[in-house]
């Protein structure tokens, strides 16, 4: 009994990243109708600009030589900064085109990241240690639960909280939630579209930078790639969730590292290796159940 609730605190935990990744994108989708496959790199970039870029595997601090709430600050500011600027760059310019276009202008946008970063800090991976502290398990109630993923609980609880009070208690969460609905409507209504796309942006950044932070802790490992599955994963999320729905994308975050979880920790040893196919063939079979997600919204189709 106590194995299985320490796989289910794991499951929350990684349902808990997955959802901060799923409602970055889900957010963007539902004002731009945009799959941003950009984000993985925001993230990527957040954990490097932590480092000097050098050749050494282990190299000097640079961000995360800062007291934590500096730290955390400049990271979250250079992701939003990121996401800015390849909105403005990449993006706006391309709004009324068709959504073929906007979706490989977003995966030149991924790749443009990735070889900037090789560019700056090589391809190879790194190690860095920053908040090994927070790994170090804590017994709670017979389990050994490591303090990251009470922080990763609990960072998620009040970004979600922070996020669900913006969007219904503040003008421009409001405008967001109605060009989220009718974006053209929206626009008629007088919602400036500039400004809540950009502000979208900002909170998928803000999203993106944290993430960064919660990975490089639970790993110690920099990677120009370490963002790719954990938006893959939230892509999926998103879709059995409900396109467009943030409800929907946390859900489906959470169903998704759940799932994850549970099939690594109960399928025979022997198929393992497997689970992702077994994770795979779950969002097929919801989908086929549920093609439109779990949780529908009125969005309407429209382009920007």
């Amino acid at each position: 009994m106590a194995n299985f609730f320490q796989v289910v605190v794991d499951a929350v935990a990684l349902g808990s990243l997955f959802a901060l990744v799923a409602l970055a994108i889900g957010l963007v989708f539902g004002v731009m109708k945009l799959i941003n496959f950009a984000q993985g790199d925001y993230i990527a970039i957040g954990a490097y600009s932590l480092v000097v870029p050098t050749a050494s595997l282990t190299p000097p601090l640079l961000l995360g030589a800062l007291t934590p709430p500096l730290m955390i600050g400049g990271v979250l500011l250079v992701v939003v900064m990121l996401a800015l600027a390849t909105e403005r760059v990449a993006f706006r310019p391309l709004r009324d085109s068709n959504p073929a276009t906007l979706l490989i202008s977003s995966f030149a946008v991924s790749y443009f990241l990735q070889h900037l970063v090789m560019l700056v800090h090589s391809g190879r991976p790194k190690s860095v240690g920053i908040g090994q502290g927070l790994t170090t398990p804590i017994e709670i109630l017979g389990l050994r639960v490591p303090g990251i993923q009470l922080v990763t609980m609990l960072v998620t609880a009040v970004l979600l909280l922070g996020l669900v009070m913006f969007l219904k208690r503040t003008s421009l969460g409001i405008q967001m939630r109605a060009a989220a609905e009718n974006f053209q409507m929206a626009r008629l209504l007088g919602v400036p579209a500039n400004r809540v796309i950009a502000l979208a942006f900002v909170i998928s950044g803000v999203l993106a930078g944290a993430v960064s932070l919660l990975l490089i802790v639970q790993t110690g490992t920099l990677d120009i790639r370490m963002g790719l599955m954990p938006v893959i994963f939230a892509f999926f999320a998103t879709v059995i969730g409900g396109m467009g729905s943030l409800v929907g994308a946390a859900l489906g975050g959470f169903i998704v590292g759940t799932a994850s979880v549970f099939l690594q920790s109960y399928l025979p040893l022997e198929m393992r290796p497997f689970r992702d196919a077994f994770l795979f063939g779950l969002v097929i079979v919801i989908l086929l159940v549920r093609p439109q997600g779990l949780i529908v919204i009125r969005a309407a189709r429209e382009r920007v």
